[in-house]
């Protein structure tokens, strides 16, 4: 039991971080190009992570399909999804790509189901859907007031959003199925330090005409925060959980990216909050606590720490 709470909060922790990512993105698309912004953040954690790898566990072994398992994580869940993301915030406003993005614990169950045969039970379905049902709440009843802010539905940015949201899912899942031979720290450093080195020809490229003078100290920290909260503590503390839970219980968990990121979207943005938007958190919250309640037994699949030293 209380490695499936500890598992529990890491996840809620991470995907607070990823929700606030994208209010934090809003800002750092504002100054900086998306691919040399993205090279800076994945540059910078992948340092720090090397360094608490070495610290912490040493390099451990790794064979030629995790490391391409690894690179294809990175293709999905970092550049993709960055990608997709940054770019489509620039057609979205914060609040309705907090949203989108959040459609993806039904996009987890399905494609866990269809790619890899997962049998799902009843509850955790109903975990799932209920989590859906809040999104469907807080964007529906939305639509009117979003649309008038934006000047019209949106869709080049909605369909990148949709992308983000299917690579983020494949990243969970691929990760899920590291999660037995790698630790968390490792699967958060290989994944990383790859999402830097797809990233490298495009940023360096963007670097050559961007005027390192122009962001602003806030900038620069909100760069270093993407880098440090969201994708080392943030991405280790997600690992950390799945590997501890089925996958319709971590696909629900996915569903706090829409509670963050719309209560940071108002607190920091100054975006409009309705009371749709508060009946629609509570039910993704209620989604969240069913499928943590589905659960029967924890399963840390990198429980014994010292396997991962000698492996």
């Amino acid at each position: 039991m209380r490695d499936r709470v500890k598992a529990y909060i890491a996840m809620a922790f991470a995907m607070f971080t990823v929700g606030s990512s994208i209010v934090v993105g809003k800002w750092v698309t504002l100054i900086f190009p998306v691919f040399l912004a993205s090279l800076l953040r994945f540059g910078l954690a992948s340092m720090l992570l090397i360094l608490i790898l070495l610290i912490v566990e040493g390099l451990p072994k790794i064979t030629g399909r995790e490391l391409l398992l690894l690179l294809l994580q990175s293709l999905t869940g970092i550049v993709l999804f960055n990608i997709c993301l940054l770019y489509g915030l620039r057609w979205t406003p914060a609040v309705e790509g907090g949203i989108i993005t959040s459609t993806t614990p039904l996009v987890i169950s399905v494609l866990s189901v269809i790619l890899f045969k997962d049998k799902i039970p009843m509850r955790a379905w109903s975990g799932v859907l209920l989590a859906v049902n809040g999104i469907v709440i807080i964007r529906l009843l939305d639509a009117p007031s979003s649309s008038d802010e934006s000047g019209g539905f949106s869709w080049p940015g909605y369909a990148l959003l949709g992308i983000a949201v299917i690579s983020e899912a494949l990243f969970t899942l691929i990760g899920k199925k590291l999660s037995g031979r790698l630790s968390p720290l490792a699967i958060t450093t290989y994944v990383t330090i790859w999402g830097f080195v797809l990233f490298l020809p495009a940023g360096l490229y963007q670097a050559a005409s961007f005027n390192f003078s122009l962001p602003s100290t806030r900038d620069w920290l909100c760069l270093i925060y993407l880098a440090v909260v969201v994708t080392v503590i943030g991405f280790a503390l997600w690992y950390y959980g799945v590997s501890a839970v089925s996958t319709s219980t971590s696909a629900s968990f996915t569903g706090i990216i829409a509670v963050s990121s719309l209560v940071l979207s108002s607190l920091l943005l100054h975006e409009p909050m309705g009371w749709n938007h508060l009946i629609g958190m509570a039910v993704v919250i209620g989604a969240v606590i069913l499928s943590a309640r589905s659960e029967r037994q924890p399963k840390l699949a990198y429980q014994d720490h010292e396997k991962w030293k000698t492996n």
